[in-house]
């Protein structure tokens, strides 16, 4: 999803605003927010792209891409010679939106133009600053055998090295996009403070491997 989304904006430009339903693809809203924002999430709000999700169980949000589905449906099922590949198929979709864009007149527009034509013509929105955007949440957690625990961030899950002293303590993770606080449950204490570097799926305590409990 994500690499087809950068292939669209590095097409057409980035837009202000995207417009989905509440897909797991698209979004973590509905989860309860335990893995954080997913990849397209977090590539939206680091372009300043606001993010708007359709009404849970309410597909009439998204009623124009819907039409333009069903639109294309009827345009392939008509077609004489049917594909009989997915590369038949991508063909035809192609020639699809070349005629809906371009050539095909829209009714719903003035002068019946194309969708290309009314595009053009109107002013583009521009993105918006989201850097105060940030993503706070709270996560319990107990520190595994190796002195390690686990978040997600971006779709990607992480493992951070808090130490084999602290080895199955319960522990509190406040995190607040990259900025990482772990704290000892029981105890209140910190036991580590990182900002997390997204290059690498380990982050290291950059201390030898203490003794076990």
């Amino acid at each position: 999803m994500l690499r087809t989304f950068r292939e669209t904006v590095a097409e057409h430009g980035i837009p202000a605003s995207t417009l989905t339903d509440n897909g797991m693809v698209f979004t973590t809203r509905l989860s309860g927010g335990k893995g954080g924002r997913n990849h397209l999430e977090t590539e939206l709000r680091r372009l300043g792209i606001i993010q708007k999700n359709g009404k849970p169980n309410h597909p009439q949000t998204q009623g124009k891409v819907e039409r333009f589905q069903q639109t294309m449906k009827k345009w392939l099922r008509s077609q004489p010679e049917q594909p009989a590949t997915i590369d038949d198929l991508q063909a035809l979709i192609d020639a699809f939106v070349e005629e809906y864009n371009h050539h095909r007149p829209h009714r719903s527009l003035p002068h019946r133009a194309t969708p290309a034509t009314a595009y053009t013509a109107r002013p583009k929105a521009t993105v918006g600053d989201r850097s105060d955007d940030t993503h706070d949440r709270v996560r319990e957690d107990r520190v595994d055998k190796s002195g390690k625990v686990t978040l997600r961030y971006g779709g990607q899950l992480y493992s951070i090295g808090v130490g084999r002293t602290h080895a199955r303590t319960r522990v509190i993770l406040l995190v607040s996009d990259l900025d990482i606080r772990i704290v000892d449950a029981a105890t209140g204490e910190l036991l580590r403070e990182l900002t997390l570097d997204t290059s690498t799926r380990y982050q290291g305590t950059g201390r030898p491997p203490g003794p076990r409990r």
